[in-house]
């Protein structure tokens, strides 16, 4: 019985099962193994950002080595690459494999390595983590706006900028920011307002300050005693 370990590239899975040895089985998840379909409604505002997922067709074998392995192991290893990218794909394999009820026994963890060295994969595997949430909501974030914003915007870019390949989901983002802004700024309706504010001396010297207010055809007059 083997220990399962995921990486993203077959050349590294190689490496690695070469450094950690005959107890572990070096599978790639040959980069993200799903993601939103095209689809309207694959990302639900309303409902609290919900998505659906879905299972890339070149996907589906890696899958089925990943969960036939993982069905003999004790630990399941989750190493794809040390980024917001590879926390997500960790994500969605262990995602996967919980909904094909394949992991209710098997101990899962992450663990990142920055060089394709003995010492420095034999040190992560000695400090292994869960899964780091913040890194995949980040990821989810952005995907989702990808879908909401550049999916629309795209089409859009195509028919006006012919050989436009898509609108990056960062620049669109960015872009709808400031045309709503811009859109605000338009509609503001100015208003007229103005504030006179005065200090006086009552007969015994006792100080007093009054103000006057201005507001959209209004006066408002306020009078406060004291300093």
């Amino acid at each position: 019985m083997a220990d399962v370990v995921v990486v993203e590239s077959p050349a590294k899975a190689k490496t690695i099962n070469k450094y950690l040895g005959s107890n572990y089985t070096v599978l790639a998840s040959y980069g993200h193994i799903r993601d939103l379909p095209s689809k309207d409604g694959s990302v639900r505002p309303d409902s609290d950002f919900e998505m659906d997922w879905e299972v890339d067709p070149k996907s589906q074998k890696h899958i089925k080595d990943i969960a036939e392995a993982v069905k003999k192991a004790d630990h399941l290893y989750l190493a794809t690459d040390p980024d917001r990218e590879g926390e997500a794909i960790s994500w969605h394999v262990q995602q996967v494999l919980t909904e094909k009820k394949l992991l209710d026994n098997v101990n899962v963890k992450r663990v990142v390595f920055n060089e394709i060295t003995k010492n420095a994969i034999l040190a992560a595997f000695d400090q292994p983590r869960a899964v780091d949430r913040e890194l995949v909501d980040a990821y989810l974030a952005r995907r989702a706006l990808d879908y909401l914003v550049g999916f629309n915007l795209s089409p859009v870019l195509w028919r006006k900028l012919p050989g436009s390949k898509s609108a990056g989901r960062v620049q669109s983002v960015a872009l709808r920011l400031i045309c709503e802004r811009e859109t605000e700024i338009e509609k503001f309706e100015p208003i007229e307002y103005w504030s006179v504010r005065a200090k006086f001396k009552k007969s015994t010297g006792e100080p007093i300050t009054a103000q006057l207010t201005h507001l959209n055809g209004e006066r408002l007059d306020k009078l406060a005693l004291g300093n």
